[in-house]
């Protein structure tokens, strides 16, 4: 069971904010700009102090400024976010459940993810001799590849397979 403080700030022990923090530091460091350039490339939207008060924990972003600032340094939201394994007890139901994917409609979906995505499947396919055409179901352990291939965490990936309209209901 995750330890909570007052503030519900304590996740398993350790401090959320500090740990998003550290992923704020780090894109803003990968995107080799200091606080003071996001301060005026945003058009002082993000002001330096406030950002440097995110980098270190004492403050917590809230969602709409966070989707903002992921918008800012052009990453997806989930890239701004602490990272682990993507395992957690809620996660676990993901893992029990078949998904399977429309392979008809993952086809027509546009961009490079769908095709990275596409080509994986076409992959497991190949390795299963498995070729139906119209449908395949994961197992569990192709859905950490996936869920890598659409840079999200292992309890998201259905969510975002819904997203891209290609996963069929169980």
């Amino acid at each position: 069971m995750a330890e909570m403080s007052l503030s519900g700030d304590l996740i398993d022990g350790e401090n959320y904010s500090l740990r998003v923090g550290e992923r704020l530091r780090l894109v803003r460091r990968q995107k080799r700009m200091s606080l003071q350039e996001v301060e005026a490339e945003s058009g002082h939207e993000f002001k330096a102090s406030v950002l440097g008060a995110y980098e270190r924990g004492e403050r917590a972003i809230s969602v709409p400024r966070l989707s903002r600032l992921a918008r800012f340094y052009e990453v997806p939201v989930g890239q701004l976010l602490p990272r682990g394994d993507g395992i957690t007890e809620d996660s676990g139901a993901i893992l029990e459940r078949q998904v399977t994917i429309n392979l008809d409609r993952l086809a027509r979906v546009p961009g490079a993810e769908a095709a990275v995505l596409g080509r994986f499947l076409t992959m497991i396919q190949g390795q299963r001799r498995e070729f139906n055409g119209s449908s395949l179901t994961i197992r569990r352990d192709d859905l950490r590849t996936i869920a890598c291939i659409l840079d999200t965490a292992l309890d998201e990936v259905a969510d975002r397979l819904d997203e891209l309209g290609v996963r069929l209901s169980a």
